[in-house]
Formats: C-alpha cells, sequence, structure tokens
C-alpha cells in the first residue's frame, strides 16, 4: 500500500457515483496493510472504496525527511512540523477539487476530540472524501487544523479516554467502523442492522450448531421455529445485556 496512489479498479454501485475516496497520511503506511484483507480488501478490488495510504515524509525537503521539531515554550517530545503535514492537505484536497467531489471531511484521531461513536461511523459512511491524519509524538502543531479548516471540514475524533502512541491504530479502527457501512461492503445489509450500538442497545447473543456443546444448551426458543417469540426474546435479551454492561446507552423506557 505505499507508494503512488492506486486508481480504483471500476467506480462502486453505493448510489453516489463513483468510489468513496479515502486518504491516509502516516509516517508508518505499513501499519494499514491489514487494510487490504477480507472485506475491505474485496472492497478495495471491486472499486467501492479507493484506499490510499500516503508518506507524509514524501512532502518533506530535506535529506532526513524530518517530520517533528521542538515545542516552542518549551516541555516533553517533539512536536509534528506544519509544512509536510500543509503540502500534503494541498495536494490531497487539490485532487478532490480536481474531480468535482464535495469538500472533503479532514478527521485527525486525537484524545482531545470528540467521541467516535457508531452514528459518527455512519455519518461518515455517507461521505464522498475522507483525508485521516496521523499525529506521532507529543502531536501535530495546532495551525495544521486551522489551516485544513480552509480545505475542508476538519473533526478532530477520539476512540476514547485514553492515549495511543499515535494515530494509526484509531484510524484502522474508524476505517474499518466506517467502510463496512458503505453500501456493497458486507454482503447481507440486513446484519448491520441487528449489531450493537445501531438502535442504541447491544446485540443479543448468538448461537449456532450443536445445540448442546460441554452439556450447555442452546436456549429452547432459538429452536422452536417461532420468528415472532425469537424476536421478543432477542429484544428483551438486548435490554438485558445492556442493562448489565452499559447501563448508560439505556433510554428512559427502551422497551
Amino acid at each position: 500500500m505505499r507508494g503512488s496512489p492506486r486508481a480504483p479498479t471500476h467506480p462502486s454501485d453505493r448510489g453516489y457515483g463513483s468510489s468513496v475516496r479515502i486518504d491516509v497520511l502516516s509516517i508508518f503506511p505499513s501499519y494499514f496493510d491489514g487494510l487490504t484483507l477480507s472485506l475491505l480488501g474485496r472492497a478495495q478490488s471491486a472499486g467501492i472504496i479507493d484506499l490510499r495510504v500516503r508518506d507524509l515524509r514524501d512532502w518533506t525537503s530535506d535529506r532526513h525527511r524530518t517530520v517533528d521539531d521542538t515545542p516552542y515554550g518549551g516541555g516533553a517530545g517533539m512536536v509534528m512540523k506544519p509544512e509536510p503535514w500543509g503540502l500534503a492537505i494541498d495536494e490531497l484536497t487539490a485532487s478532490s477539487e480536481s474531480v468535482g467531489t464535495s469538500v472533503p471531511t479532514i478527521i485527525f484521531p486525537s484524545p482531545a476530540g470528540e467521541v467516535f461513536t457508531q452514528a459518527t461511523a455512519r455519518d461518515l459512511s455517507t461521505r464522498d472524501h475522507l483525508i485521516f491524519g496521523c499525529g506521532r509524538y507529543e502531536g501535530i502543531d495546532e495551525r495544521v487544523f486551522e489551516y485544513a479548516a480552509s480545505r475542508g471540514e476538519v473533526r478532530l475524533v477520539s476512540l476514547g479516554d485514553y492515549v495511543l502512541n499515535g494515530g494509526e491504530v484509531a484510524t484502522m479502527a474508524m476505517i474499518e467502523a466506517i467502510g463496512r457501512l458503505i453500501p456493497g461492503v458486507v454482503g447481507n445489509p440486513e446484519s448491520l442492522v441487528e449489531e450493537s450500538h445501531e438502535d442504541g442497545l447491544l446485540e443479543y447473543p448468538s448461537y449456532t450448531k450443536p445445540a448442546i456443546w460441554r452439556d450447555r444448551s442452546v436456549p429452547d426458543v432459538l429452536l422452536s421455529g417461532n420468528h415472532g417469540v425469537i424476536a421478543s426474546w432477542r429484544r428483551d435479551q438486548q435490554i438485558e445485556r445492556t442493562r448489565r454492561r452499559r447501563p448508560d446507552l439505556l433510554p428512559d423506557d427502551p422497551s
């Protein structure tokens, strides 16, 4: 996935015209090799997703390909320099403008950002062009976010209240969550409807054959063939599981 951007095999049939373009900027592009596997890999081969991972160091000009420097005001660690980011953002947003797509959404994983949720993933899955900027060290020069806002819609997004070494792992998680919601990526779209968080509740428990495994039986209701009763049982299980594990998700009246 390194080197020059890869063109999609053919336009997708997502209902928006061309494929969804996702650009990633990172100093460790090989982190994203796993995104060529499974459903997202097939979506790229089919032209549903056009994923392009680029090395931020390609936009440096010194022989050491330097992307960081000491922080103004002192303090520990290093801060990512603004100019490589500015040049990269210019190029990626200009390519979006050249094909007449909508304003790109530029996402920076950050523990200081909004919390990423299933609703966030669903919203972003409708965008034509996403750009992810993976920070490292003590972060990115704040002016980069300000400048990027003049080139697209900027969103700082956090996976949760913890700190990672860089934005790569968070970006992979977000691309996985967003990508599977793009029409055509998941073979059976009905499977997306019943997942955890889609209706604000956790998903009900699942079982498969054999009916008895190591003295543990599948609930009788699932063997009844009565789909109405099964649906009711699954709804009850969703509410009970959410009450036990994530009571903060429960509405006033989950029934």
